[in-house]
């Protein structure tokens, strides 16, 4: 904990502390943040819309709360190399598209959508700049951002389902009952699979990354030419992701 002697500026210190707050927790409310920290809510809600203003927070204006944003991602590439996730990464990427012989992303979660993080091509490919890096997809829509939607909180997943899940192929799945038994499915199996939901041609078979508290921070997935992915393939293809980032679990 800082001591109050040291800390030179009081107001940022508070707006730190509600910065803070979605730590532990996404979304929040003005209310829940106020009652935690003791807080005006009237200080609490101009603290979240410098936030929202500066692209650190995303506010979702059905539900009136807030998430993490864009820019808190950018912070934590600029860590270093040791805490950082794509670095802790990228040799099970690197083992992953060599074993696979397909593509392979690292995402994490930003709002109700994955952020494209990093990718690794296989040995032998011709390696070409990947248009989705560094872009975001609907969590729905994929099998990474569907094994991330999986093991997240239950609030998180029913404030999702409540909200209008959008279409970017006839096979993404839109029905909340669909996708809540699809979700089940994922947590179940430990996996998730996108058989053309984002784009057509493309299939993909994702898990989740959870770190030492049991929080899902991320998922890898690997891509490929639809054919390419038959049931008993997609089997091979999860046994490899689970593995991998099994061992890269260890260092988070």
């Amino acid at each position: 904990m800082p001591n109050d002697h040291e800390v030179k500026v009081k107001s940022l210190k508070k707006a730190i502390e509600v910065l803070n707050c979605f730590i532990e927790k996404q979304p929040l409310g003005v209310t829940e943040i106020s009652e935690k920290l003791g807080l005006y809510k009237s200080n609490v809600h101009n603290i979240l819309s410098t936030y929202v203003a500066m692209d650190y927070l995303t506010k979702d204006e059905l539900s009136d709360k807030y998430y993490l944003g864009e820019k808190i991602i950018f912070l934590s590439r600029a860590i270093g190399d040791r805490y950082n996730l794509r670095n802790i990464a990228r040799s099970q990427m690197d083992a992953i598209a060599r074993e696979a012989k397909e593509k392979v992303y690292l995402t994490v979660p930003i709002d109700r959508n994955t952020y494209y993080l990093d990718v690794v091509f296989p040995p032998g490919s011709n390696p070409h700049f990947s248009n989705i890096l560094n872009s975001t997809e609907p969590m729905h829509c994929t099998s990474a951002g569907k094994a991330i939607l999986a093991f997240s909180t239950q609030e998180f997943i029913e404030d999702y389902l409540s909200q209008p899940l959008v279409s970017l192929t006839q096979n993404t799945m839109t029905e909340p009952n669909e996708l809540r038994a699809e979700l089940n499915k994922i947590r179940k199996n430990g996996y998730s699979t996108d058989n053309m939901e984002a784009e057509l041609g493309i299939s993909c078979v994702g898990a989740p990354i959870l770190s030492s508290a049991n929080i899902v921070v991320g998922a890898i997935s690997i891509s490929g030419i639809s054919s390419h992915f038959t049931e008993e393939r997609i089997g091979q293809l999860a046994a490899i992701l689970k593995k991998n980032i099994r061992e890269m679990e260890k260092y988070l």
